[in-house]
């Protein structure tokens, strides 16, 4: 991990550039996805096959795409049954903390006769990207569908690569003990276009959730306006602000649970004590020899690992909100010193006991969080991502001959002449 001092002043510029990721990559890309989003949308079920032999080297059939229930439930079976009952504890608390943000539909009177509100509706569809490749996350089924079937979504389809299932039963455990039952075996950009623009085998959807590869997620970014997205979800980030108090053995573990996910995950250490940060950086070296995903974790310390150090922890508040990232861990003795001034992060873990693989796994609040620094304007996945508001407006012929002459005015001030007739035709003459 590269060593920053910004103990004399914190120097945003410089942070921006060595946190700057490659626009000629995200071209690359962009055209490749193009390109097969396009070839989607015009042969359907056959491309979706002929990318899935050629990228997941997996001979699928358009009568194959999708997965019986029959055949999730026969998968599932081979889960480990401890596991299973571990997924069906995590599921339970993930529920519980969802079910509290679900809203209700408003009304309140204006006088005049004047109701104004809005209807709280469920989205018809949603699709799940469950990622597969070197690794397949149970977890991450746990924590798109549970929010979505909180907010009562009817059709919730769940879309993975065709090895997913078979590699890891306890994602196909994850799936029925949820009740999906509408699941295809296709990964990559060709399944989000699929979703957003459907084939013979697969109806589209009204929304697309779920993390997966660059091409995946800049797949998502070209099908928004078609069908609503999540968000961009990047590579994992997590920040650790850490004193004294805290085991050097503890911050470097979480460090460490961090970047075995991916070579370009963001991990970053943020102290006062340079003995501390020496002290991170020996058991770093320690703990990586006994880590089974040692190589992308080795990389991405390399890539895009960075200790900050600050002057005071005024500073390191400052450095927080400006890094944004997915996780921040506050390791403190006195952690609501920082944590209380934290207001961009995806998910804020306060204390030496709440390390963000808590949060991953078991805690309740969706995992699904904004990277890529985007937790300035970007918020965790919840029950809102399921819902949309629709207006509700009763107006009344007392209301009309109120306020209809200044709506009028209002009109005719935008040179809408029309908009002002469909109010004088009401008015009283």
């Amino acid at each position: 991990m590269r060593i920053i001092d910004l103990s004399a002043r914190l120097d945003f510029r410089q942070i921006d550039e060595l946190l700057a990721s490659s626009e000629d990559d995200d071209l690359n890309v962009d055209r490749t996805v193009l390109d097969i989003i396009s070839d989607v949308r015009l042969r359907g079920d056959e491309a979706l096959c002929d990318y899935t032999r050629k990228f997941d080297e997996h001979d699928l059939t358009p009568s194959a795409i999708r997965v019986s229930g029959e055949e999730i439930q026969e998968l599932a079976s081979g889960a480990d049954d401890e596991l299973v009952d571990i997924l069906k504890r995590a599921a339970r608390n993930v529920r519980e903390f969802h079910e509290r943000q679900v809203q209700q539909s408003w009304e309140y009177y204006a006088g005049d006769g004047v109701r104004l509100g809005m209807r709280i509706s469920p989205l018809d569809s949603v699709g799940v990207y469950i990622p597969g490749g070197t690794s397949t996350y149970p977890s991450t089924v746990i924590m798109n569908v549970v929010p979505a079937q909180a907010a009562g979504v009817e059709r919730v389809v769940a879309i993975t690569p065709p090895r997913s299932l078979e590699e890891n039963p306890l994602v196909a455990a994850a799936l029925d003990l949820l009740g999906v039952r509408e699941v295809y075996r296709i990964g990559g950009a060709q399944a989000i276009a699929a979703l957003a623009y459907g084939t013979e085998s697969i109806a589209r959807v009204d929304k697309i959730v779920g993390p997966g590869n660059a091409y995946v997620q800049a797949a998502k970014r070209k099908v928004f306006g078609t069908v609503d997205i999540d968000m961009i979800a990047g590579p994992s980030e997590v920040a650790i602000v850490a004193d004294e108090t805290c085991n050097p053995e503890w911050i470097a573990a979480d460090l460490l649970a961090k970047a075995e996910h991916d070579e370009m995950s963001g991990v970053w250490l943020i102290c006062w004590s340079r003995d501390l940060a020496a002290a991170v950086f020996d058991q770093i070296q320690v703990q990586l020899e006994s880590l089974d995903r040692a190589a992308p974790a080795r990389a991405a310390l390399v890539n895009r690992g960075i200790t900050f150090i600050v002057s005071d922890e005024e500073c390191a508040v400052d450095l927080v909100n400006h890094l944004a990232a997915e996780q921040v861990e506050v390791l403190m003795a006195e952690p609501e010193r920082v944590s209380d001034g934290i207001k961009h992060a995806g998910a804020v873990f306060i204390g030496r006991y709440a390390p963000a693989v808590v949060g991953d796994y078991f805690a309740g609040p969706s995992h699904v969080l904004p990277t890529g620094r985007t937790a300035r304007f970007f918020s965790p996945l919840s029950v809102a991502d399921f819902v949309k508001g629709t207006n509700i407006v009763r107006y009344s012929g007392r209301a009309i001959e109120r306020f209809g002459e200044m709506i009028e005015k209002f009109a005719i001030a935008e040179g809408l002449t029309g908009h002002a007739r469909s109010i004088t035709i009401r008015r009283p003459k």
